[in-house]
């Protein structure tokens, strides 16, 4: 099945690459008229070459653009209607990066009215092309969803009359979508016995990421009542980090809200948890945003690098630098580096978190931390892809264990790259206690849920007014 899967992807994509060679050779032709040069024009063999030239370029350029938009993602739920419309917006986009790019400059183009013609015609040439080819490898995706080649083993979380409705709902309306239950996940004492009888037992929900793994699970449908909210939490932290496409049956309350999302017209109605927090091409810039902006800063503020760890080597006896095993993304551990602002040997009598008063905390220290001095080695934590310079502050291993035990959900934060600065930073400062910390989260998982590139420049704003102001502790 994985072999059908990716020839799925390689047929789409070479749909979208020899639509977009078909509509460049086409246009070459249509310039020519447009601007009455086909009459007498000799194809010649090096002419032949430069055009075929170009086509391979322009077609791997909509390709770079089509990966970066998210057009490959998620191939086998994609909805004919939507794509299309969806490709007018993306290839008035790519038409209008090449018209400045490559045909602003035309020297056969005498009159702006000609631009206007030549854009359009491209425009429209690169559109229906590729409509057609795309709807036609879409469709191909969706028959082989629709007739069981390609399957998602879908995993039921629930065992009352709620998830034996959802289960025969799901048998009815799930054929486009791919599902192939595979069984259930009793949550409390009681099984409906219908359920027992049509579905397969897998094991408590308390097991759910090693069922995952060991059953292939793709799909995961919650279908408890949504009142719980204290189950589906812990249930959601349980599955943090799996590969599995996670999605909850909602109430009318949630559905008022308009949290609900039906992708299609008769699928059952579900609140997908969100698995692609930014587009690609947002991910993208934001980790060359990280690696330029570090390497921008570490050179033009080595002068302030030096001097800080001159100050730190007088203020007190020890090393410059503190380094310190922080848990980063996917929950892997790595070493933050910090210029020490405390006394050596500060946390001997084990792990404690600074307060207003810390007396570890050395004069140098007090004023580097009010500042954020204290966190400029960090760079090089952005620079290794260890952290990013927005993000949660991550946290050692000892404090997470606390926080886990009164706030589960915790564990989302271990989705993204930690930053060096964030949300909760900004928006509630440090915290001195695991109760303060477990208040800091909201703001953390506000800043995930609504991860843009927008979002981290209000937060770097924020950022440089704390250290303006001199606010920091």
């Amino acid at each position: 099945m994985q072999l059908i899967r990716r020839f799925q992807y390689v047929k789409l994509i070479a749909a979208d690459f020899g639509a977009a060679l078909l509509a460049w050779v086409c246009f070459f032709l249509v310039r020519k008229y447009l601007l009455d040069e086909l009459t007498g024009y000799q194809f010649t063999e090096s002419a032949l070459l430069g055009l075929a030239g170009s086509a391979v370029f322009i077609a791997v350029f909509w390709i770079v653009l089509y990966s970066l938009v998210g057009e490959y993602r998620d191939i086998y739920r994609k909805s004919r209607l939507a794509e299309i419309i969806r490709l007018a917006q993306v290839s008035g986009l790519g038409a209008v990066f090449i018209f400045f790019t490559l045909l602003l400059d035309d020297q056969g183009v005498v009159n702006y009215r000609a631009y206007y013609k030549t854009f359009t015609a491209y425009y429209l040439l690169h559109f229906f092309i590729t409509a057609v080819l795309r709807t036609w490898a879409v469709g191909s995706v969706q028959r082989q969803v629709r007739r069981g080649r390609i399957s998602f083993p879908t995993l039921l979380i629930g065992s009352n009359s709620l998830a034996l409705n959802t289960m025969r709902d799901l048998a009815r309306t799930s054929r486009n979508l791919g599902m192939r239950l595979v069984g259930f996940t009793p949550v409390g004492d009681t099984i409906d016995p219908e359920l027992a009888a049509e579905l397969p037992v897998q094991g408590s929900y308390e097991r759910l990421p090693a069922l995952v793994q060991a059953l292939n699970i793709e799909e995961i449908v919650i279908a408890i009542e949504p009142s719980e909210h204290r189950l589906i939490q812990n249930i959601l932290a349980l599955l943090e980090g799996t590969p599995a496409r996670v999605s909850v049956l909602p109430d009318l309350y949630q559905m008022l809200l308009g949290s609900v999302k039906v992708n299609h017209l008769f699928g059952t109605p579900l609140i997908e948890i969100k698995q692609d927090l930014l587009p690609v091409w947002q991910a993208v810039l934001k980790r060359i945003i990280d690696v330029v902006g570090s390497a921008l800063f570490l050179l033009l503020a080595s002068w302030v690098y030096a001097f800080t760890a001159v100050m730190v080597k007088l203020s007190s006896p020890g090393p410059v630098f503190y380094r310190q095993e922080r848990i980063g993304k996917n929950g892997q551990p790595f070493n933050i580096i910090k210029f020490r602002s405390m006394f050596l040997d500060a946390e001997k009598m084990g792990p404690a978190l600074s307060s207003d008063h810390d007396p570890r905390i050395t004069k140098w220290g007090r004023f580097m931390r009010k500042v954020r001095l204290d966190e400029l080695p960090q760079f090089w934590n952005v620079l290794k892809g260890e952290m990013s310079i927005v993000g949660p502050r991550p946290e050692r291993q000892f404090f997470i264990d606390q926080i886990m035990l009164i706030a589960p959900h915790y564990r989302h934060l271990h989705r993204v790259r930690p930053g060096l600065t964030s949300l909760g930073q900004v928006k509630y400062g440090y915290a001195e206690t695991v109760a303060q910390m477990v208040e800091r989260l909201k703001f953390d998982i506000l800043y995930i849920e609504n991860m843009s590139l927008g979002m981290d420049f209000r937060v770097l704003l924020y950022t440089l007014k704390i250290i303006i102001q001199g606010r920091g502790k």
